[in-house]
């Protein structure tokens, strides 16, 4: 049923000018008491009974792991590195706005929404880690659909992003050891080893990753290519476990590492990605649906998730439009590129559910989180189709970027 779901809704949502994932993060809310439990509430208890939430839990947890090493192969490090000082303004904004506004905001939303015993400055942080996030994958996909790829719109979006997400990844690694330690040795320790875990990956085995992972041949990636991998991908992810971060963050950091083998991210994606995509992230889906409970927010918690959503569009989306126009793109070019940069996704949902299993979050927060990923996500298609309309009535073309071919 989740499968089916998710594929029907993502089908659906493609029709609409959207990409498949956006259809799928809706599936599962679909399947969870926002809809599903509100309408037939008995076949959603017969669909998710108490004894089978532990089990789905643990294999979504390894369907994100496993995406977030396809997603770490994804960040081209040398690009990175060419381009970090053309970006770095852009993405800064992209990050620091939105964190502050997370922080400003949760002065209103953690007495009334943040869980018992959760001190405010772990919640503050976290809300403000939350907003930065931008949705690396969907934002690459977006720009796949378009064709937008290779453009200088695209290249700097694709800069911006790795660069948001490699910071708001690093931001969010010390939140989480500061929310499980005592005072701030503990925390500061956490860091420091996944820093040392982080430098390990980049310096060690990134420039040996071809002498150490093997390659693929004629025939395919072969079996010992593919074990190395996944059992460097799960070593790393204990250790950041271990340490007091989480796992996701070792899966990503091993992403990057054996990234650096060229001729294996493509044949690793290849084996890893579709059975992720079609059976594992639907289940995380579900299981991030089962938790969100639209119906139970009140009157007051509507205008708090509002407060929310305009708070993260105007720090994300607003201040990435304003540093891009400051730094002399165009106003079409800015206006896509905060769009793109607002688009939060499944890498939103990985970390509201890190929060939630964490609890940093409260049920109704968590909702309100929820609602404002998928909304700033839904944004990015209607905003670069209105923007196509409007460049093909332009005179002379703004950028080579933005003409009607490429969108």
């Amino acid at each position: 049923m989740i499968v089916a779901t998710g594929r029907l809704v993502a089908l659906a949502f493609r029709r609409l000018g959207q990409t498949p994932v956006i259809g799928e993060m809706f599936a599962g809310v679909l399947l969870g008491p926002s809809l599903l439990g509100q309408v037939f509430p008995a076949i959603e208890a017969r669909l998710f009974p108490a004894a089978s939430l532990p089990p789905l839990h643990l294999i979504s947890q390894l369907g994100v792991v496993l995406f977030m090493f396809v997603v770490g192969m994804d960040v081209d490090v040398d690009r990175l590195r060419r381009r970090a000082g053309a970006t770095v303004l852009i993405s800064n904004a992209g990050i620091i706005v939105p964190f502050a506004l997370g922080v400003w905001l949760s002065v209103y939303l953690h007495e009334r929404y943040a869980p018992p015993g959760v001190p405010f400055l772990t919640f503050a942080l976290f809300i403000g880690t939350a907003m930065s996030i931008t949705a690396f994958p969907v934002l690459a996909r977006i720009l796949a659909e378009r064709r937008l790829t290779g453009t200088e719109l695209g290249n700097l979006a694709l800069g911006c992003a790795a660069i948001d997400d490699v910071t708001a990844w690093c931001l969010l690694a010390l939140v989480l050891a500061f929310s499980r330690g005592e005072g701030l040795t503990a925390p500061l320790v956490a860091v420091a080893l996944a820093g040392i875990v982080a430098v390990i990956a980049f310096a060690v085995v990134r420039p040996r990753a071809s002498r150490l992972f093997g390659g693929a041949d004629s025939g395919g990636l072969p079996p010992r290519t593919l074990f190395s991998a996944l059992l460097f991908l799960l070593a790393l992810a204990l250790s950041t476990e271990a340490i007091g971060v989480h796992a996701v963050f070792g899966a990503f950091l091993a992403g990057v590492a054996v990234g650096g083998a060229d001729g294996l991210r493509e044949p690793l994606r290849r084996t890893i990605e579709p059975l992720t995509s079609t059976l594992l992230l639907p289940l995380f889906f579900a299981f991030s649906g089962l938790r969100t409970d639209v119906g139970s927010l009140s009157p007051q918690s509507w205008v708090a998730c509002g407060m929310v959503l305009l708070a993260a569009i105007a720090g994300k989306f607003g201040a990435v439009t304003a540093a891009a126009r400051l730094q002399g793109t165009a106003w079409c070019e800015s206006i896509a590129l905060g769009a793109l940069m607002n688009t939060r996704g499944l890498m939103e949902l990985v970390v509201l559910n890190i929060g939630y299993d964490l609890g940093i979050l409260s049920p109704q927060m968590y909702t309100m989180m929820v609602i404002m990923a998928l909304t700033t996500t839904f944004m990015a298609g209607p905003v670069l189709a209105a923007l196509a309309r409007k460049v093909s009535s332009f005179q002379s073309p703004v950028s080579s970027s933005l003409n009607t071919g490429n969108w």
